[in-house]
């Protein structure tokens, strides 16, 4: 695109000074001209010792946390938080400080190639060139309903691009998919919000400001939503007021490592945290001497019967719930994935009307308008995701553009769209990293990884404040990878039409600067600017724009003027045991390909490097099974193997596994380890459109194999090893 310069004949051009330490430290629009030099040739600035920072965007996940990046010549060292961004506020997770292993990851793909064959996984080299001619080319000559794009989770700087472009090319607007949007059904969420409180916005939990919060199986301290943000809330509520302690309850059929740090485990039978949640609400109301009509014809005796949970716990935990002058109930992914995950939504959420914490600090609120006022959109679900498998299945899709995600390895086999990839004329992939969707493409075009991009990210949820977070390159790029918002302008330019008019950018910092350009001059923020230059060198500097006050909206009350109903949750499959998958709190969907997270231990089994099946060891013993047996479960759509993992916090009747391994690509770290739970879901949905992950029951067989898992406690003295009378 642009000529580049080195920093040393930068340095020549501009002198030494303010001036030039500004654009030297990325703070400058020059600086996207600059390319670092070898070691042979160091910079003048840059000397043994010294370290130069930069803000930007953690893109592990969708939450949008803050980062600085230090670098030491010209190389990314250490990962630490931003403390100013309000997300996270300086903290980070695990992914966060491992995303410098996607930085120098030895598997990325360094260059664009074109395969010569489907799936054959020969490919050759091309230069960028020809990467843009073929792109441009295939926009061009495919009709614009044929066109598809499908995106990751983040509401980022990408998807406004193809949604600008597709908008002009009169393509359908992309699709934003992510597993972990599946795994938190995010849909289901939206719609509980859109039925009690009017609008299907994102909900922000007031979790530090709470005396007491029930958390039906949300994970915030693993990878619930935005788990920096809310493990940050959570601590606040623990000790972050002299002489007050929250109090935390927890219900999931396993004890995740959120119902470790719980006052209270309520190990409830899958499927029926909504009835627990209505019999909760109306032992509240009883005990407040309210008439609800939401709770009308609750029977709390059925409740017993079907969660397991006794009548003498209820009636303790309502009496915690009503005597709170903050109590919070916040409903997780688990409950919502299943048949009747909307009307348990519906039934968590109601607590939190009957607290008459709407709006109020500890309770639940709109989550905070972006600085750019841009529109809530959800990612899709699982049901727009099975009508997009159709349209490719219907050959109505004829070039497919995959950016951020990956689709062949996060969605369920059971789908179909891999095969419905066969449909498709062409597939074009921006992937840095050689994942399964990736080795199925006709050309893979590589994007920068994170801490080589421009960008800027609207954050969902998370921080009252309005936040839209930030992202410049730390290092120059290490391979020959470009840009994909570089590439699609330049292809928009040499189109023509429509495209060109609409997207008159020459690279994708002047995209960004377009987007951000109404933000100056707003004096409601972090820090305000007269004009584009000086506003972007804070933006860098800072690393994001947010408000200074809150932006939470008051959700509408009325929510307990009709009965709430939670029918029985159904299940697919005739086998004896209930399937409840979760997610990795260390891998999650994308990190399998870090040695650093695959080193890492579980917060609750320690296991590394593997999958594993938790089950109850008296559940073990009866099935005459031993801890590390591998077996085979066996759903109505596919089956994994793996060993198990004699696990005494799990209810007796769920097996539980972890999502996040099982690859068949993505580099030598993550290929053939493990097993994708995944392959065990069928197209099972809730009334919201959300997968009905939880809502399987499957087989457990003995495979007459015991292998050994890798795992950091010590095997002396657990459950009883080491310990056998002789």
């Amino acid at each position: 695109m642009s000529g580049k310069i080195s920093r040393r004949d930068f340095l020549k051009l501009v002198g030494t000074g303010a001036a030039a330490t500004a654009v030297l430290t990325g703070c400058g629009p020059a600086s996207r001209y600059v390319v670092r030099e070898p070691y042979t040739q160091m910079p003048e600035y840059n000397y043994n010792g010294q370290s130069t920072y930069y803000a930007t965007t953690c893109r592990e996940c969708a939450a949008g946390c803050g980062l600085v990046v230090r670098t030491m010549q010209g190389r990314a060292i250490k990962v630490e938080g931003n403390k100013f961004n309000p997300v996270n506020l300086g903290k980070t997770c695990s992914r966060g400080q491992a995303t410098l292993q996607g930085l120098y990851n030895p598997d990325r793909i360094q260059s664009p190639r074109r395969q010569n064959g489907r799936g054959s996984g020969a490919f050759e080299e091309m230069d960028w060139d020809a990467a843009l001619m073929t792109v441009s080319g295939l926009l061009k000559d495919t009709s614009p309903g044929e066109i598809a794009f499908l995106v990751g989770m983040a509401p980022d700087h990408i998807f406004d691009l193809v949604s600008d472009l597709a908008k002009a090319l009169g393509a359908p607007a992309p699709v934003r998919f992510g597993a972990l949007g599946m795994f938190e059904a995010r849909a289901t969420l939206g719609e509980a919000s859109r039925a009690l409180f009017g609008q299907p916005n994102n909900l922000f939990f007031d979790l530090a400001n709470a005396d007491v919060t029930f958390s039906f199986g949300a994970n915030f301290l693993e990878t619930w939503v935005s788990p920096v943000a809310y493990t940050r809330g959570f601590a606040k509520m623990r000790r972050g007021t002299p002489g007050k302690r929250g109090y935390l309850v927890h219900f999931e059929p396993r004890m995740s490592q959120t119902a470790v740090k719980a006052d209270e485990w309520i190990p409830v039978r899958p499927g029926t945290e909504g009835q627990v949640a209505l019999a909760l609400g109306k032992l509240v109301a009883e005990i407040q001497g309210r008439a609800v009509a939401a709770y009308q014809g609750v029977d709390v005796d059925e409740v017993v019967t079907q969660s397991g949970v006794s009548h003498e716990t209820l009636e303790r935990l309502a009496g915690i719930f009503a005597a709170s002058t903050a109590a919070l109930a916040i409903p997780g992914g688990a409950p919502l994935g299943q048949t009747n995950g909307l009307d348990a939504a519906k039934a968590i959420l109601s607590l939190n009307a009957l607290a008459g914490n709407l709006g109020q600090p500890g309770g639940v609120s709109f989550n905070a308008t972006t600085p750019d006022n841009d529109a809530y959109h959800r990612p899709a679900n699982s049901k727009e995701m099975a009508a997009f498998i159709k349209r490719m299945n219907d050959g109505q899709v004829k070039t497919l553009f995959v950016h951020g995600v990956n689709p062949v390895f996060e969605l369920p086999k059971a789908l179909g769209f891999e095969a419905a990839l066969g449909k498709v004329n062409t597939l074009v992939s921006f992937a840095s990293f050689p994942d399964e969707t990736a080795m199925q493409a006709d050309f893979i075009f590589p994007d920068h990884t994170g801490l080589e991009s421009w960008g800027y990210q609207r954050v969902p949820t998370g921080s009252g404040q309005g936040v839209l977070s930030g992202a410049q390159p730390a290092v120059a790029p290490f391979f020959n990878t470009m840009a994909t918002a570089d590439l699609l302008l330049a292809a928009a330019a040499q189109m023509g039409g429509n495209a060109a008019r609409a997207l008159p950018f020459t690279d994708e910092v002047a995209y960004i600067q377009s987007k951000v350009a109404p933000l100056v001059g707003a004096q409601d923020g972090f820090f305000a600017a007269a004009e584009i230059s000086t506003f972007w060198v804070q933006f860098q500097q800072y690393g994001g724009w947010w408000t200074n006050g809150s932006r939470l909206g008051t959700p509408a009350s009325g929510a307990l003027d009709k009965p709430l109903q939670v029918a029985s949750a159904i299940y697919s499959g005739d086998g004896e045991f209930h399937l409840y998958p979760f997610v990795s709190p260390i891998l999650a969907e994308a990190g399998a390909n870090k040695p650093w997270l695959q080193e890492t231990p579980d917060p609750t089994t320690t296991v590394m490097w593997n999958t594993w099946i938790e089950i109850n060891p008296e559940t073990g013993k009866h099935l005459g099974l031993h801890d590390e047996d591998v077996v085979e479960l066996v759903s109505p759509f596919g089956k994994v193997r793996a060993s198990v993992y004699f696990y005494p916090a799990i209810h007796p009747g769920v097996l539980a596994i972890p999502f996040g391994q099982g690859h068949t690509a993505y580099g030598r770290y993550a290929q053939n380890r493990g097993v994708n739970p995944a392959d065990l879901f069928g197209e099972v949905l809730n009334e919201a459109g959300d997968l009905a992950f939880a809502g399987f029951k499957v087989e457990i067989k003995k495979t007459g194999e015991n292998v050994k898992l890798a795992r950091l406690e010590s095997r002396l003295g657990v459950y009883g090893y080491g310990l056998e009378e002789h």
